[in-house]
């Protein structure tokens, strides 16, 4: 959550930051942050006075008894009793503000940075680089879901028998091709000084609230009601949380994690072509890298992920353009976020498969991630940042359609030595 210190300090920098993400109610919003800050603070300062009143009374009483003054001495207890019972209250005068204060903070995304495009949805999204070519199909070409039962890659309707929609069982070829590239993505992860984690696939309230997905504002996460976890829909989560209430030495900075990891999402309220597919599941695999990094040097980390996702795309020989997300399209974390998406040549759409994003220090805020500065030790709030190091499904989905050929669908050659075979077809037993 954005700190009390920026909202104070910067008050109408905050406020053009929130509308600039098409934050409803902005100023409002602000205002009533700084007022109950305000009721906290007065309560605060009549509760340090009226401490160090009662602390000076007592102080008297002793002397008041020692000089025979026993009437007065008793009138300053019965005061040092009232001030007592009027700090109990101005102490729940102030933990209720405070939890209000910290309740209200949580409904406030983070502020947009400076270089973020205006605009209210994705076609205000700002194209910042193009690569590869895309391809020529042959006649007839399919689309990914009819490739994958014409060669029985994939089955979705055994998924919604086991499960329902949006839980796709892998076949034999197309079961080692995910694994293959999962393979594929930690490796070069690897290579570029991320280390492997492996979490766990549910977390609890605190890890949730920590990265910003609880309180859980549109109902996208799978709740085990019986033990209170939640599904992760993402690694980040429980890679993040590695560092929820730790004080890191600037010298260890930035730290680089990845993870590979299923992902579960409720997808609530999508429909139409978007899901078809595999467009849109409610579990997918994914590999996640991280990082935790100084303010200063933040956002050159931001652009060695764009560069390291980047990598992946050119490697995988796959046409690509990189978006900068505008306001109004962008997470309620994120300061700056940008979106690859891949051509999809059978249905002739961009996918998204990698969004890469600076949350500068608002997860920290509320992980208390804080370092200890080299030059004078004070503790400061560190920057987070993630990014997918690929999303699988649409990946997938646009490599199926743009390499089809009458034979199968070729293989990269970046991945063949990771999944032993050239084509995806049905002959499983290759």
């Amino acid at each position: 959550m954005l700190t009390l210190k920026l909202i104070s300090e910067e008050t109408e920098r905050v406020i053009k930051g929130l509308e600039k993400k098409h934050f409803n109610g902005a100023r409002e919003a602000v205002e009533k942050v700084l007022s109950i800050d305000k009721r906290r603070r007065e309560a605060q300062r009549e509760l340090d006075a009226t401490k160090n009143q009662a602390k000076q009374m007592a102080a008297q009483i002793g002397a008041l008894m020692k000089q025979g003054k026993r009437e007065e001495a008793e009138a300053a207890k019965r005061e040092v009793g009232a001030l007592k019972a009027r700090d109990k209250e101005l102490q729940e005068i102030m933990d209720a503000a405070e939890k209000e204060l910290n309740a209200f903070l949580c409904t406030i995304p983070n502020i947009p940075h400076e270089s973020v495009p205006e605009g209210a949805d994705a076609s205000s999204n700002v194209v910042v680089k193009e690569g590869g070519e895309k391809p020529i199909l042959p006649e007839g070409a399919l689309c990914h879901w009819d490739l994958c039962k014409k060669y029985n890659l994939i089955d979705f309707d055994l998924g919604v028998k086991i499960t329902g929609s949006g839980f796709p069982v892998y076949i034999g070829k197309m079961a080692r091709f995910q694994r293959a590239l999962e393979a594929f993505f930690l490796e070069e992860a690897r290579k570029s000084g991320y280390l492997e984690v492996q979490p766990p696939y549910v977390v609890n309230e605190a890890s949730g609230y920590g990265t910003g997905q609880l309180p859980d504002k549109e109902g996208q996460m799978y709740h085990c009601n019986l033990d209170n976890l939640y599904l992760i829909p993402t690694a980040e989560v429980p890679v993040t949380n590695i560092f929820r209430d730790v004080i890191l030495d600037e010298s260890q900075l930035p730290i680089k994690r990845c993870a590979y990891s299923g992902c579960f999402r409720r997808e609530a309220g999508s429909y139409g072509k978007d899901v078809r597919g595999l467009n849109r599941l409610h579990q997918f695999d994914k590999v996640e890298i991280v990082r935790i990094d100084t303010p200063q040097h933040s956002y050159e980390s931001l652009n060695e992920m764009l560069a390291h996702v980047e990598g992946l795309m050119q490697k995988l020989e796959q046409p690509y353009h990189i978006l900068r997300l505008c306001g109004g399209d962008m997470s309620f974390t994120s300061s700056l976020c940008y979106d690859f998406e891949i051509w999809s040549a059978a249905q002739e759409r961009w996918l998204e498969v990698s969004s890469v994003s600076n949350f500068e220090s608002y997860q920290a805020n509320r992980l208390k991630c804080r370092y200890r500065r080299a030059e004078d030790k004070k503790t400061e709030l560190c920057h987070t940042l993630n990014g997918s190091a690929l999303a699988l499904p649409r990946i997938v989905a646009a490599i199926l359609e743009n390499n089809q050929t009458p034979d199968g669908i070729r293989v990269p050659k970046v991945l063949v030595p990771y999944c032993g075979f050239e084509m995806l077809d049905d002959k499983n037993f290759d």
